[in-house]
């Protein structure tokens, strides 16, 4: 019989920990690699917000999709799906794809914040935004450039289906010439479907151009208020409302109208809206001018 010694039996199991120990060192000295913001990112209702956003690797969210998107950049939707509430702090376009099958379900809380920069330009289209009773805002526009909203529908809000505050102390201040544009949109069962404001202060007023759209079925169709705060419309429709234009100045600082002023402001129109069917039809304050 032969005998080992004790020392060379135990020479492949030191091998075998100092290895181990050389593989764990490296794994913890090796870069941690992060997902590079994308000029066009993806979302999908079988995607998953740990994916880099990509057309074979989507995300299943809206706000899982932005922090991935480089500012200017382009979310697209593949396929029907509830997508999320989401507030956009850059320059963005959120496009639903045709036939509108991206919807964002904001029951008890906002649809959309914009809160970008102030040379920051939005884009939102093919999207619907529904509140399903309890809502708060359907799309709140806070800060920012520009917006605009085309192909987009916006229903039972308790609040307004589109807000644009100018210099909303404490939620945002629009602090540069905002200019918002509706497109081929439809609010319907909202509190307000287009509320306008532009607190006493505001050097920059909004400016919210509609054209091809509809306000119905709500508590107030298009509601500016604040002599900086602007509407002109064309070639929309006015329906079905308790109020359906109205200059009120507000008051208070509520959910529903989410401002305070202390003058009345501006809605004009280019002749060929349609204004009926409401309890009260409210009237245009005067002509908007095509130069």
């Amino acid at each position: 019989m032969s005998y080992i010694p004790i020392a060379t039996a135990r020479l492949p199991v030191q091998r075998r920990m100092l290895c181990g120990l050389a593989l764990g060192l490296a794994l913890l000295s090796a870069p941690v690699y992060s997902w590079a913001q994308a000029t066009r990112t993806w979302v999908s209702g079988v995607g998953d917000d740990a994916n880099p956003c990509s057309r074979t690797a989507p995300c299943k969210t809206f706000a899982g999709a932005i922090s991935k998107t480089a500012a200017g950049g382009e979310i697209s939707v593949l396929d029907p799906g509830g997508y999320g509430a989401v507030t956009i702090t850059k320059a963005i376009t959120i496009d639903g794809g045709a036939g509108i099958v991206a919807s964002v379900l904001a029951s008890g809380t906002n649809g959309v914040v914009v809160m970008a920069g102030p040379n920051d330009n939005v884009i939102l289209r093919n999207l619907s935004v529904n509140g399903a009773g309890t809502g708060l805002t359907g799309i709140s526009f806070r800060a920012g450039r520009s917006l605009r909203l085309q192909n987009v529908k916006v229903d039972r809000f308790i609040g307004p289906g589109l807000s644009v505050v100018a210099n909303n102390a404490g939620a945002g201040s629009l602090t540069t010439l905002v200019l918002v544009e509706v497109l081929d949109s439809v609010f319907s069962h909202n509190a307000t479907g287009l509320f306008v404001a532009s607190q006493p202060g505001s050097h920059n007023p909004a400016t919210v151009s509609v054209e091809r759209s509809r306000f119905i079925l709500g508590t107030t169709g298009l509601w500016s208020s604040g002599s900086g705060a602007t509407v002109q419309a064309a070639n929309s429709t006015v329906f079905g409302n308790s109020q359906g234009l109205s200059t009120a100045s507000v008051a208070v600082s509520t959910t529903a109208t989410p401002a305070v002023t202390s003058s009345s402001g501006n809605l004009t129109t280019f002749g060929n809206n349609q204004v009926q069917g409401n309890a009260s039809n409210g009237s245009f304050t005067g002509t908007a001018s095509n130069n």
